[in-house]
């Protein structure tokens, strides 16, 4: 809704420039509202935004149409007979101010992940995981322009505008797709490509998370043909879970500190799809530290079949890359 109705006015800035609507906000108060209704007991919500600014002066007209936005989506679910306050809105959204870590449950929440994608009218994510004693036990993605069918069919757009799709995974249970029109659910699977020649590339739309040229120079290692899939968000780790494409790469540039929010949900939708997701030393992601990801260079994602390849590719570009400055 808030998509469709975007105006400037929606958009503010953050101290790091990227946008922030009044539905990153909204996101975050129904989905912290709603788990503290469902398990109160030591709720703990890791997530990426909080109501500094919104109690700024000023600020009170967004936080009054988030309220609003807020409570005309719990009327139209009719799951809790319950109409909230600004205060309450502002307190379901500071809920999420959890730092995580290695001991106990936290649920892991990017409200709208894929800003960008969300403000250009493209592909963006909610995501929200859940962590038992710093490992990812459950992940669910909302991507609600993502088409049904394979993104290779369709490009980023679907011919008969059937989008929306929601990923869960359990950790040991696998992985399900589920439109978003609450039709049944059904189990995904990676891609099963061996020759990476007919595999394909998922990385980020923005170029600040993603070197391009370094992403460049692995798919001509491995021989890949087709060129990149562009798309913001988790979406990808989506589209990787049901075989849209092979491999996705996120390399950022030196200095960027991955957050747990943008990866766990994708990580466990992927490996219990039957896919692997490790950085660029093989390592798998640790999400036990709190609320970043201590990484080697960056995210590596693909099959079973195409990981010694790919990760060989990748080590050897880094290298090469390395060397030529």
């Amino acid at each position: 809704k808030v998509q469709k109705a975007l105006l400037q006015s929606d958009v503010q800035s953050k101290n790091d420039k990227s946008p922030v609507t009044v539905a990153d906000y909204g996101s975050q108060a129904l989905v912290s509202f709603v788990l503290q209704q469902e398990f109160p007991d030591n709720f703990s919500l890791v997530a990426e935004e909080d109501s500094k600014d919104l109690r700024k002066d000023g600020g009170q007209e967004i936080v009054e149409r988030i309220t609003k936005l807020v409570n005309d989506s719990l009327t139209i679910d009719g799951s809790y007979n319950v109409t909230l306050s600004t205060e309450d809105v502002l307190k379901a959204i500071d809920n999420g101010r959890s730092e995580g870590g290695s001991q106990g449950r936290h649920w892991v929440l990017d409200p709208i992940d894929g800003t960008k994608g969300f403000l250009r009218g493209d592909q963006y994510a909610i995501a929200l995981a859940l962590l038992d004693g710093g490992k990812v036990v459950l992940g669910v993605l909302a991507c609600p322009n993502l088409p049904l069918t394979s993104l290779s069919d369709a490009g980023q757009h679907s011919p008969n505008n059937k989008v929306g799709c929601l990923f869960f995974a359990v950790v040991g249970g696998g992985t399900y797709m589920q439109p978003l029109d609450g039709s049944s659910a059904v189990k995904v699977q990676v891609s099963a490509v061996e020759n990476p020649e007919e595999a394909s590339f998922f990385e980020s739309y923005e170029a600040a998370h993603s070197m391009h040229d370094l992403s460049s120079l692995i798919a001509q290692k491995l021989g890949v043909k087709a060129p990149p899939v562009r798309i913001d968000s988790q979406a990808k780790y989506g589209a990787l879970s049901r075989g849209d494409g092979a491999i996705y790469l996120r390399l950022p540039h030196k200095g960027y500190r991955e957050k747990i929010w943008d990866h766990a949900a994708g990580c466990i939708v992927v490996s219990e799809a039957g896919g692997v997701v490790t950085d660029a030393a093989g390592q798998p992601l640790d999400f036990s530290k709190g609320k970043y990801l201590d990484l080697d260079t960056g995210i590596i994602v693909t099959n079973q079949k195409l990981m010694p390849l790919l990760f060989n590719a990748v080590r050897k570009s880094i290298q090469e890359k390395a060397s030529s400055l």
